[in-house]
């Protein structure tokens, strides 16, 4: 039986035999206490945490870390010298006008996030193929350009489309270069879908943004093929979890991030409980994060994968507030086969949802105003990373 390809890399990344419970935990276990050591004699941040842990269950009693932390504490946090940062990433933390989150990078946390790329990547892009990347580029370390250099060292070729294009551009891309794969966000895939026809694509991998029920089922239904989710965060060097190919949740990079589920409360929540994703990145070089709380909400799934795997996996990804909002209104719209896209907001107390369609057809009984606007090939999709929506119900 073939090792899965979570357990090769990870097998590989720390010199170990095999990956079951018991391995995993004393390798998590080993790593978080040289973290520990450091963190307690570099005396920045995390100085007064301890410097030992009998066992992963003590994790649990530690401080979390938040985004308030990484907003205005970063010299703090970081456990390398500037001299080795490779790159930064930053956003804000409270709409426009929170300070601004910064996560920083060595050249080793990305080399290691491209060979987990290439471990999930390597499901469904293959030697001598054509894989679509409709990721932003922002330069080198960005996530397009690590995206791309582990399809290369799949023996495929990248295409660098970018997240901006119009639907004329990405027709004009199916037809010419023949692409059999898409990389991008699932808003984005089944957007080019509904209005540009699935042409040459037969697989997909969707990230970067929830992927709901309704999105993915439209999805597969038109490629014919089951997708690939995968989670990441910055907060983790981009990336999180991927897909096997069983569809049955998301390997997690054990070796990198060891994951609590937690209540409302903060307390811990067993296996199948869904609750907020709390992550120890002990496998980052330059900002490691002890008990971050990232916002997500999944559950562990229990038992070992179908694949033979006994790595941990995570259920979809969710998050609440806005983006839970979002994810109301994708799973009502995009149910209906002639909405390719749609942007909404709160306009003198009122619903205004803009509506990209492709086709006619009927629209949700929602207390809104509508307006319909028929996508054309110059259109760029309403969707550009992050939607902002003011909703509430």
């Amino acid at each position: 039986m073939s090792v899965p390809r979570i357990d090769a890399l990870i097998m590989a990344q720390e010199n170990m035999e095999r990956t079951d419970r018991a391995a995993i935990e004393r390798m998590q276990l080993a790593k978080l206490n040289a973290l520990l050591r450091r963190e307690k004699e570099r005396g920045a941040f995390y100085a007064g945490l301890p410097d030992h842990l009998a066992s992963l269950d003590e994790l649990a009693a530690l401080p979390f870390t938040t985004d308030e932390d990484l907003a205005h504490n970063a010299p703090g946090l970081l456990l390398c010298s500037q001299a080795e940062i490779q790159r930064v990433l930053s956003d804000a933390t409270s709409g426009t006008t929170g300070a601004a989150k910064r996560v920083f990078f060595t050249e080793g946390d990305c080399e290691r996030t491209v060979q987990l790329f290439t471990a999930g990547l390597g499901e469904l892009v293959f030697p001598g193929s054509v894989t679509m990347i409709c990721f932003p580029f922002s330069g080198p370390y960005g996530l397009g350009e690590l995206i791309a250099e582990a399809i290369v060292r799949l023996g495929a070729r990248p295409l660098k489309l970018g997240a901006g294009c119009s639907y004329g551009e990405l027709k004009a891309a199916l037809a010419e270069e023949q692409p059999d794969t898409f990389v991008g966000m699932p808003v984005q895939l089944l957007s080019m879908l509904r209005v540009c026809g699935r042409g040459s694509l037969r697989r997909a991998l969707v990230s970067g943004d929830a992927c709901t029920p309704a999105v993915l089922r439209a999805s597969e239904e038109i490629l014919g093929t089951r997708l690939f989710p995968h989670y990441g965060s910055r907060e983790m060097a981009l990336g999180g979890a991927i897909c096997c190919p069983a569809h049955e949740g998301m390997h997690l990079r054990e070796n990198h991030v060891i994951a609590e589920i937690v209540d409302e409360s903060g307390r811990p929540l067993p296996p199948g409980e869904t609750g907020e994703l709390v992550i120890t990145t002990i496998g980052m070089e330059a900002m490691p994060l002890i008990r971050y709380r990232t916002g997500d909400y999944t559950r562990v799934l229990p038992g070992r994968c179908p694949c033979g795997s006994e790595v941990l996996r995570l259920d979809t990804v969710r998050r609440k507030g806005e983006a839970a909002r979002i994810s109301a209104l994708d799973e009502q719209l995009f149910a209906l086969p002639h909405v390719v896209d749609y942007r909404a907001e709160r306009r003198d107390g009122r619903l205004v949802i803009e509506v990209l369609t492709a086709g006619e057809g009927p629209l949700p009984e929602l207390d809104a105003q509508w307006i319909l606007r028929p996508a054309a090939m110059e259109d760029r999709a309403l969707y550009t990373g992050k939607r902002k929506i003011l909703w509430s119900r």
